[in-house]
This record gives C-alpha cells, structure tokens and sequence, in this order.
C-alpha cells in the first residue's frame, strides 16, 4: 500500500531529551561527499537532545563524527579507493561499478562491523547510509529497528516520480507514465543483476530470507528518512515507511571555519560551489571563471577540497578559494552556479537564491530538472562553452522571475529546515525486538 508523502522538517526545537527517555543510537554511515554534512548533522542533533550516539563510520569522517558530540568508531576495512563513475560511460559499467564498490563490495564486512557494534552498545535505533547494505543486513538479523537516512530527494522507483538519474520531469499522460514504468523497470533489472545475488548471499549468511530485487533492502526499514522537502520532491506514491523531514543545511566540517572576505567591488556576488568529491570538473570550474570574467560581476569560486584552487586561473573580478561557509556567503549572493548536488541546490533555495546548473552525473540531473520545472534557475550543460554559461548567468541575474520563483520555493525548504520532524520520528524507537536468528 502506497500514500503521498508525509512533509515534515528537520531543526532542533524544544530542550533535551525532556519527555522523551534517554535512547542509544548507533549511525551507521559510509562516505559519500556531499551525504556527510547532513547524515553527520543528524547525529549531531540527535546528541544536542540529550541521547546517547555512536557513529560508525569511515576513517575519513572521524573527525567530523567525533565533532558532533558522538563516540566514533571506525569501520574494520577502509573503502577501496576512488569510485571514478566519471569515466564509467555505459548503464552496465555504472550499476556493476555502484554495485561492486558501493553496495556489495563492502556489505560483508559492514554486516560483521555493525554486528559487534550492536553487541556491546544494545541500541534502540541503527541508522545506515541509503548504500549501508550490510549494516541493514545487520540490524535486522538481530532484530534491531533501522532506519535508512536519505540525504536527497526519494531515489527508489515510485508511481508519479522520474526516473533516477535521468533528468526527465514526470511522465503526463498514459504514454508518460509508461515511459516511467518502462526505465524504471529496466534499473532495476540492471542493477539487480550485479547487487541482488551477493546480497541474498549474505543474507543467507546472517539467516535472513532472500529478498526479490535489490531496493527490498532498503524497504525493510522501520523508517526512511528522506532528508530534504517535500515541495522540492516531486509528489509521488511513496511507501508507508518513507518519511520528508526536511533538509539539513549544515556546512562541511572542511569549510565551517573559514573566514571569506567578499571579492571588491558592487556588482552582484555570484557564488560558484561545485562537487566535493572529484568528478573530473576542473575545465568545467575553468569555463565557469572565464564566463563569470565577461561580466559585471563579482564571482566567488569555491573548489572544495578536491581541487586546488591554484588549478582555476581567475579573472580579476573572480576569487578562488578552497572553501568559504556557504552560511555566511549565501545571504550576500545573488545567485549560485553549482554542479547540482542537494547539498548545493537546498542551501541555495533556502536562502531564496535561483541557480545556473550545469550537472555531471549522479543524483544531479533529478535536482537540476527540480529547479528548472520551478522556474528558479536554469540548466545547461557541462560542456557549454564559457559564453553559453554567461549568457545563463546574465539571464538568471536580469530576469527578476528567477528569484522570485527561488524564494517561494526557499521559504517551503527553509520552514521544514526549522522544525522538529526528523527528532521527533527518531524519538519515537519501539524496541520490538525479535529473537535473533542464530549467525554461522
């Protein structure tokens, strides 16, 4: 049985644990750039009511997890390397890749890690990444509640919503809608044929029944918490365990601290903030820079840190720095060229500001094609020559409908920012527990 999408939202509102009892979660989390800062901030807020939280994560994220108030724990088996998806350039390559070092490949040993973590923590709650198969493989053998934390728009095939990854606005019509079904349909059989086995494999291991298609892992969830708002999704039949809870607008650790000085001059500021993991868009942050230098503006590129701003050269109305807190910038910005990730585009339209985008693969084109149907912003390609973005950037800046379309859609994201939905489906953890099955 399906419904419409509950909205909700996601800030820290009243005290302490106050009417609540004091619960001991375990995070689960693996590092994915851009879900860090917001899977992190919901175990920060967790911490700040009062309630007991250990984060299992990668060595990468140990400080940052240490830093919300939580006890860290490393994972047993670090990730293997880079997934460079960029220069995957078939539907095959990228679901045997996303399988094989995204899903699968470490599944085993985080089932083994999360099992020990639940051992000697007893949690009430085990919250995994969306990719944390094992984790989830974990806690449910042994009969602990999980929830699976979603840090973008809702990515598992549902009545009314495009297809993931594709950039297409919802199908109208009945020759829509089978266009939906039919891609659809073909993703999952894609990525069932490299993930589906290995994950039955284990879950035979951990003495769990097989599941009929890859994405049932995630359905097993007592929750699914889809960090961003409900007027930023598309509507969509969804299922009874998938919660909205609104976005989390928390900075990177990386970037928190810095102090900015805003380049010279009056013309409007121009924030450019693109991935902050690698995907091959040096040439691309080149031509943003250059297109910025052809007009009456003040353009502030932030690299982040897989990128040395030293590979940008920038004209003289254009700063490059490695990072600047975009909390701080974006109430000065009036606009925002970005590659599409939720982290961006959210923090963007909160703060009432349309965006020029130009996405490069991932979740990015289902935001941009978000933005675009609003009317508050544009996209164009990455390849786009640095007159065609300037002559985007020039459009976004004249056209007053652009903003305006911003705003009204930021003060949906930044409402359910504010409130207390996330916290409050989180205090809430029956502990039904079951009789683990017996391990091997």
């Amino acid at each position: 049985m399906t419904r419409m999408a509950d909205a909700g939202s996601a800030g820290v509102t009243g005290g302490p644990a106050a009417s609540h009892p004091v619960r001991t979660y375990l995070f689960a989390l693996t590092e994915a750039g851009g879900t860090v800062p917001p899977e992190l901030g919901v175990a920060r807020r967790v911490v700040e009511r009062g309630h007991r939280v250990t984060v299992l994560a990668d060595a990468s994220m140990a400080d940052e997890s240490r830093a919300t108030g939580a006890e860290y724990r490393s994972w047993s088996a670090s990730p293997a390397g880079e997934f460079r998806d960029w220069e995957l350039r078939t539907p095959t390559s990228l679901a045997r890749g996303m399988s094989d070092r995204m899903i699968t490949g470490p599944a085993p040993g985080q089932a083994a890690d999360t099992t020990t973590a639940i051992e000697s923590l007893q949690p009430d709650l085990v919250l995994t990444s969306f990719m944390g198969v094992g984790a989830m493989i974990a806690a449910e053998a042994r009969g602990v509640p999980f929830d699976v934390l979603i840090p973008n728009t809702y990515p598992l095939p549902s009545p009314g919503a495009p297809p993931l990854g594709t950039g297409l606005a919802p199908g109208r019509g009945p020759l829509g809608r089978m266009r939906d079904r039919a891609v659809n349909s073909g993703t999952v059989r894609l990525i069932d044929a490299y993930a589906l086995a290995p994950i039955n494999e284990l879950r035979h291991e951990w003495g769990l029944d097989p599941i009929l298609h890859t994405w049932d892992q995630m359905h097993r969830a007592r929750r699914m918490l889809v960090l961003t708002s409900a007027a930023f999704d598309f509507p969509a039949d969804v299922p009874d365990n998938v919660r909205y809870v609104g976005p989390i607008l928390d900075d990177p650790a990386w970037a928190a601290g810095e102090a900015w000085t805003p380049p010279a001059g009056d013309g409007p500021l121009v924030l450019v903030a693109m991935s902050s993991t690698f995907q091959n868009h040096v040439e691309c942050l080149q031509r943003i820079a250059d297109a910025l230098g052809s007009l009456p503006v003040r353009g502030l590129v932030t690299t982040g840190p897989a990128v040395s701003p030293d590979a940008i050269r920038a004209p003289a109305n254009v700063t490059v720095v490695a990072s600047a807190p975009h909390r701080e910038v974006l109430p000065e910005a009036r606009l925002v060229v970005t590659h599409g990730g939720h982290g961006t585009v959210i923090k963007a339209l909160a703060a009432g500001l349309p965006l020029v985008i130009l996405h490069h693969g991932r979740d990015q084109p289902g935001n941009a094609v978000r933005v675009t149907t609003r009317g508050a912003g544009v996209a164009v390609s990455r390849r786009a020559s640095a007159r065609r973005i300037a002559k985007a950037v020039a459009e976004v800046l004249d056209d007053p409908s652009y903003r305006e379309a911003a705003a009204e859609l930021g003060r949906a994201v930044a409402r359910e920012a504010a409130g207390s939905a996330l916290l409050d489906e989180l205090q809430v953890t029956p502990r039904d527990r079951t009789d683990p099955p017996g391990h091997p």
